[in-house]
């Protein structure tokens, strides 16, 4: 993707080299780099969907480009905040679409790094009002935010991870990312053992094992 807007270079930057550049002002997207978001990301959804070793889950262009839109007002608002507060509902909007998980996957190639700009906000200023929207956000796409501190007690994890992928993608990032608060849910925690079978402490030594 030829970089040619805040927009794209912001997303672009992020995705190839997780650096970002700060504009001094915030600027408004046009219908023209939606388009060429959408592009560029379902081209990076095709390549991540190797992982998924599923050709049934399909790329949804309207939850990605909001993600993306999400992502770059996110990186911009942690340093250009004169006269933006006014604006955070409409540069952060609520998800409106149906939450499926191609919806899922496909914000998730954005919203993977909003865990890293809330704590980037929070050293800045813990009461910023931004935090909190994000953190509804990754609360709704939990997903996308395994290693962030979110209040997940309430999810019913069977109903959560029935489907196969979804389940295999958000075992493998907990693995990942050694989220132990997650890990030692006792469901999660039998699929993980199970999963590790005989070779547990090869994957994860220090994971207890929970009886239910």
């Amino acid at each position: 993707m030829e970089m040619k807007s805040p927009f794209l270079d912001t997303l672009f930057l992020l995705r190839k080299e997780e650096c970002i550049t700060i504009f001094e002002e915030v600027k408004k997207i046009s219908p023209k780099e939606e388009q060429e978001a959408a592009a560029y990301f379902e081209t990076e959804f095709e390549k991540e969907r190797l992982e998924f070793l599923s050709d049934q889950i399909a790329f949804d262009r309207d939850s990605a480009v909001w993600a993306a839109k999400i992502l770059y007002h996110s990186v911009q608002l942690y340093l250009v905040r004169e006269n933006t507060e006014k604006d955070l509902a409409r540069l952060i909007p609520t998800f409106k679409g149906k939450l499926t998980l191609s919806s899922k996957l496909s914000a998730d190639l954005s919203l993977r790094f909003l865990p890293q700009i809330i704590i980037a906000l929070k050293n800045l200023d813990a009461d910023d009002p931004l935090i909190p929207l994000l953190e509804n956000i990754l609360q709704q796409f939990h997903y996308s935010g395994i290693d962030a501190d979110l209040d997940l007690e309430k999810l019913n994890w069977e109903e959560e991870l029935q489907d196969k992928t979804y389940r295999k993608l958000y075992l493998e990032r907990i693995v990942e990312n050694k989220v132990y608060r997650l890990a030692e849910i006792p469901y999660i925690n039998a699929l993980l053992t199970a999963e590790f079978g005989w070779y547990k402490d090869v994957f994860w030594r220090q994971l207890k094992i929970i009886e239910n």
